[in-house]
């Protein structure tokens, strides 16, 4: 199987959890007691997978890549302030806040450039080796389905229905799998791809997931955070042997 098709099945996986996220808020409202520890894993498996496959291989790739993961960094940063300044990881955080649709749509477009960029890390790291990618896939799936309940549940607390609610999900998967084919086609450009996407994962567990988790008192969710870090190492040992 080539990278492209190897990189674009586990980004139809991670879109499908954004999908799987949508559907929690529509449909299944006990389930979403359990989000808190998907964001949580997710987050110690993401900050994990930066430090210690992502950027050692970035500056491998390039010795710029300290600047290009800031940049990273930064343009998720910027979208996320511009299109999505009041977005959180949990339905009842919104009501009081989204009254206005147009916040909805906001939030959406802020949500759809770090989805993006999802899919650009999945495909950087299925063109740089299997292990890699597999990896960097793990990381993101663990937070696709936190993205896809908050973006519904943004959506709904907006005024909209719950099929646009799902609809707004189903569209961050979107977005993934057109990142992947975008640095597919850019092909060498993968050793800018990869520092970039690196910084804008960075943003995701560190500024998005973990001020969630340290929402939660007590010491429960700490170590969820490090049983993340710590299936990423069994995860790496296993991917390379």
């Amino acid at each position: 199987m080539t990278p492209f098709l190897e990189s674009l099945l586990f980004a139809f996986a991670a879109a499908s959890a954004n999908v799987i996220g949508g559907v929690i808020v529509t449909s299944y409202k006990w389930a979403r007691r359990s989000l808190r520890y998907f964001i949580a894993l997710g987050s110690g498996f993401m900050l994990g997978t930066v430090f210690l496959e992502m950027v050692p291989e970035s500056l491998s790739l390039t010795p710029s890549a300290p600047a290009l993961v800031l940049l990273g960094y930064l343009i998720v940063h910027m979208f996320e302030h511009t299109f999505a300044s009041h977005l959180h990881f949990g339905e009842e955080t919104h009501h009081d806040e989204l009254v206005n649709p147009a916040v909805g749509i906001s939030a959406l477009v802020g949500m759809l450039v770090h989805t993006f960029f999802d899919g650009v890390a999945i495909g950087a790291g299925f063109l740089i080796s299997p292990a890699v990618g597999l990896l960097i896939f793990l990381a993101v799936f663990l937070h696709k389905i936190p993205d896809g309940f908050t973006i519904s549940s943004i959506v709904v607390s907006s005024g909209y229905s719950h099929t646009r609610a799902l609809a707004a999900a189903t569209s961050l998967g979107i977005s993934t799998l057109v990142g992947v084919v975008v640095v597919h086609l850019v092909g060498a450009g993968v050793n800018y791809a990869l520092p970039i996407s690196t910084g804008s994962t960075l943003y995701v567990a560190a500024t998005d997931l973990m001020p969630e988790v340290n929402r939660e008192k007590g010491v429960k969710m700490a170590v969820v955070v490090f049983a993340g870090m710590a299936l990423f190492l069994l995860v790496r040992m296993v991917a390379r042997p």
